[in-house]
């Protein structure tokens, strides 16, 4: 489809959305920790200049609700 060429995509096998939905409150969090410090680490300050940059533009889009992307 039209645009597919342009950033990424990402998958996750049901198996691997169960898993994660079994996990505690506490070990989401860890989790998440462990995500941002490894992306804070591996990105190079260009790269975070793109991510905040779109942080910083989100767009909101109207599906079945509002949401913010």
């Amino acid at each position: 489809s039209k645009g597919m060429n342009k950033g990424f995509r990402y998958t996750l096998e049901k198996e691997d959305i169960g898993n994660y939905m079994k996990l505690s409150d506490e070990e989401k969090l860890n989790w998440l920790e462990e995500v941002v410090s490894f992306t804070e680490k591996a990105l190079t300050p260009k790269e975070k200049k793109v991510r905040d940059y779109f942080r910083d533009n989100r767009e909101t889009v109207k599906n079945d609700e509002e949401q913010n992307i």
